[in-house]
Parts: structure tokens; C-alpha cells; sequence
């Protein structure tokens, strides 16, 4: 059985739309360089390995063993350091004395949102979020291709990366009905502004 523990107070996605004035400056600026180029560093290298792979080697063992080193390299370090520095936020797994396992996602509070760096949060979102759609892309490329020896690998990149990018939305957004509220409100905001549009043209 799992519960989900969340944490309602928590960060912007881009933190530049909530937090300006005081100290704008030093929140533009990049506090934790190492943990930025890691950040993005194992990701992408995981992609150009999967892009060049023909040209840098011609085993298929050796490039499939590289990419996956780098996915869970990449999976450990964005799970357990880039997003707690970057952006204040973390989850994780945790199992109870009664064998019941929790989810646990959160956020940094109050005050302490503002030690977050905008140019960081931009970086971490950016990387979060673009390179799981790429991995999207290389499985149904795999697909049309025929390229099935492939396919576990592009599907390994979306899972590892796709769970980052969900645990760390769970972090920023709270419970599951925070998350359908705001599709709801989405979509809800278009459907307004297309009537509005409509009845202006008329």
C-alpha cells in the first residue's frame, strides 16, 4: 500500500514570475555552477552517445552499457542534488516499519524560496522538461525506423527521465488533485479566451 505525502507551500517553476525586487541581481546568478553542468551534462550526453553511436563505435553493447550509465547517472544526481540546490525541492521513496511504502515530495518553505537562483531554475526546468520529449521522439523514430534493438534503450531514457520530471511537477504542483485542478483551470482560461475571441470578431 503507498500514501502520498505532499507539501503544499511550495516553489515556482520560474521563480523570475514570483520573486522580484530585493536582491534581483544576486538571484540571476548561478550558485551552484558544478551542480548546474551535471545537471545537464549527463542528459545530454546520454543523447549525443544514442545520436552518434555508428560513427563512435560499431558495438552495439558498448553504446547501449554507455547510454544507460549515463541515464542512471543522470537519474541519481537530479533525483538527490541538482533539484534540492537548484530549485529547493526533492522526493523520495521512504518504507515504514509496517512495510508501507510513502511517497514523499517536497519543497522548500516560506523565506527560503528566495535563496533559489532564477538563471538555476531556468536551467533545471529547461533540462527537466526538454529532454524526456526527445526520448518521446527517439521511440517512435525507433519504431518507424525499424530499429527494435533500440528500443529498450529510448524506452529506459523516457522512464528514468520521465520520473524525474514527474516527481519534481508532484514537488512544485502538491497532490495529484492540485494537478487535475490546474489542467482543469488550463483549459477552462482557452475556452474563455477563444469565446471571447469569437464574440469580439463578431
Amino acid at each position: 500500500m503507498m500514501r502520498l505525502d505532499d507539501n503544499d507551500d511550495d516553489v515556482s517553476l520560474f521563480d523570475a514570475e514570483e520573486d522580484t525586487g530585493r536582491g534581483k541581481s544576486k538571484k540571476n546568478k548561478i550558485k551552484h555552477p558544478v551542480a548546474s553542468f551535471f545537471h545537464l551534462f549527463f542528459r545530454m550526453s546520454a543523447i549525443l552517445v544514442y545520436l552518434l553511436c555508428e560513427l563512435l563505435s560499431s558495438s552495439f553493447i558498448a553504446c547501449m552499457v554507455t547510454i544507460i550509465l549515463f541515464l542512471s547517472a543522470d537519474f541519481w544526481t537530479v533525483k538527490n542534488i541538482t533539484g534540492r540546490l537548484m530549485v529547493g525541492l526533492r522526493w523520495w521513496n521512504q518504507v515504514d516499519d509496517d512495510g508501507k511504502s510513502h511517497w514523499v515530495f517536497e519543497s522548500r518553505k516560506g523565506n527560503s524560496k528566495q535563496l533559489v537562483s532564477d538563471s538555476e531554475s531556468r536551467i533545471f526546468w529547461l533540462g527537466l522538461v526538454v529532454c524526456p520529449v526527445i526520448w518521446v521522439f527517439f521511440v517512435f523514430s525507433t519504431l518507424f525506423s525499424f530499429k527494435i534493438k533500440w528500443l529498450a534503450v529510448v524506452i529506459m531514457g523516457v522512464v528514468l527521465q520521465g520520473a524525474n520530471l514527474y516527481g519534481y511537477v508532484r514537488c512544485k504542483v502538491g497532490s495529484r488533485t492540485n494537478l487535475k485542478n490546474m489542467a482543469t483551470n488550463y483549459f477552462g482560461r482557452q475556452f474563455l479566451k477563444q469565446a471571447m475571441t469569437k464574440q469580439e470578431e463578431s
